[in-house]
């Protein structure tokens, strides 16, 4: 693929995150738009959690030790953000804070819950507000197959069930988010690691739509069936 011209980001975006359910491409995509930008790349620690093999195969008993080492990690991480990087004036990140909470409230309940809710209030207050999210939608059938194709072993317990039921949280959490821009994107026909076209467009999109407050939306047509 041939070198593309660094794209300038705007001044009133400095801090922008993809979001998404397992498997959509999230981390992909804030690799690709931080190259692009010239930017500081914030990946969440997730093999840093020693928990996550073991809630795989046990959610019910390792669920609250996994969410507490996720909670503890993604706060450390956002109390940084708030130092200012004069050399990447520029961060994108591949999870929002808030996203935390959607799985707590998934994994999590009874006093459990209730302990990770006071902790969580807590901390939420002292992380920065992204100045654009863009949450990149599937299916759980598209997410399974790209779960599959990345092939990390503890993944494969992955039950449709739980996707759907993630996909579910996900949507209802955005869909009345209100703290910033909002873009929702159909991930679903689009491919922007094989067609570099697809992460133009998008780049464009988060270029045009940061200027609008409010949730808006990015529905690709169909041009292709995509592998």
């Amino acid at each position: 693929m041939a070198a593309t011209t660094p794209i300038q980001p705007p001044e009133d975006l400095r801090y922008l995150v993809i979001e998404g359910v397992i498997g959509v491409g999230k981390t992909t995509l804030a690799r690709l738009i931080a190259e692009r930008f010239g930017g500081r790349l914030i990946l969440e620690e997730f093999e840093e959690n020693p928990f996550l093999p073991r809630f795989y195969e046990d959610p019910e008993r390792w669920a609250f030790h996994t969410q507490l080492s996720f909670l503890a990690s993604r706060f450390r991480q956002q109390k940084q953000l708030l130092l200012r990087d004069l050399f990447h004036p520029f961060v994108v990140s591949d999870y929002a804070f808030d996203k935390d909470r959607i799985f707590a409230r998934i994994n999590l309940k009874g006093d459990e819950l209730q302990l990770y809710e006071t902790l969580y209030t807590l901390m939420e207050p002292n992380v920065p507000t992204p100045d654009l999210i863009v949450y990149l939608q599937s299916t759980p059938d598209r997410l399974l197959e790209n779960i599959r194709k990345r092939g990390r072993p503890y993944e494969q317990r992955i039950e449709r069930s739980y996707l759907e039921a993630l996909c579910e949280a996900y949507d209802h959490y955005f869909f009345h988010y209100t703290k910033g821009p909002l873009l929702i994107v159909n991930a679903v026909q689009i491919d922007f690691v094989q067609h570099p076209e697809d992460l133009e467009e998008l780049i464009r999109q988060i270029l045009e739509r940061r200027r609008y407050g409010g949730i808006t939306y990015f529905n690709p047509r169909p041009a292709r069936t995509l592998k």
